[in-house]
């Protein structure tokens, strides 16, 4: 029997973070169907915006499972989507969950992934009773790297070739960050 786990609304400072709506469709195909953006990605970027449609089945599928939850990232100032992030494959019997996210490249380097990944982390520990919290990052993204070394996840391995994409094969550095690690800084305050 799964368990629906309702995506929280969580408040940052410059971020609302907030479950996935129908209107979010364009501004989803907008960003992954930027090929600057989708360089380091495992899949090619869209090139039809029913993938966005797609993707808001899988948020709402998610949900209603149990597994996982899929955050909007919204700019408190305007109200602007400036991406997603993601814990999903949440295994209770193991206690251990997967993290991703994606911004818009108009926001990268301003430390709005590092914000929105210590409220959503903080959420998953405490209501999900986490014991640890896996990621993967291509090698050769530097930057996203550094936000999760930044959140104190420890690189654990490579994973050698691991992607094709368009005929480019690429490494993933595999990260993982234990309960015992988790240094939370303020906490959001969930609402529903």
């Amino acid at each position: 029997m799964t368990v629906p786990l309702p995506t929280p609304t969580l408040h940052t400072p410059r971020l609302r973070l907030r479950a996935f709506e129908d209107t979010d469709a364009d501004d989803l195909f907008a960003l992954h169907s930027n090929p600057h953006i989708l360089r380091y990605w495992d899949s090619p970027p869209w090139t039809e915006r029913s993938r966005a449609e797609t993707f808001l089945g899988v948020c709402r599928r998610v949900e209603r499972e149990g597994t996982g939850a899929r955050l909007a990232a919204e700019r408190v100032s305007d109200g602007a989507f400036i991406g997603w992030c993601n814990l999903g494959s949440w295994n209770p019997d193991f206690r251990s969950a997967v993290f991703g996210y994606c911004y818009d490249d108009a926001v990268w380097g301003q430390g709005y992934a590092t914000e929105a990944a210590r409220a959503v982390l903080g959420w998953a520990f405490d209501t999900l009773d986490l014991n640890r919290v896996q990621a993967e990052v291509d090698t050769r993204n530097a930057p996203s790297a550094r936000v999760l070394e930044k959140l104190g996840f420890v690189r654990e391995g490579t994973l050698r070739e691991d992607c094709v994409v368009n005929g480019d094969v690429s490494d993933s550095w595999i990260y993982g960050l234990l309960r015992r690690d988790w240094q939370p800084s303020a906490r959001p305050v969930p609402t529903h």
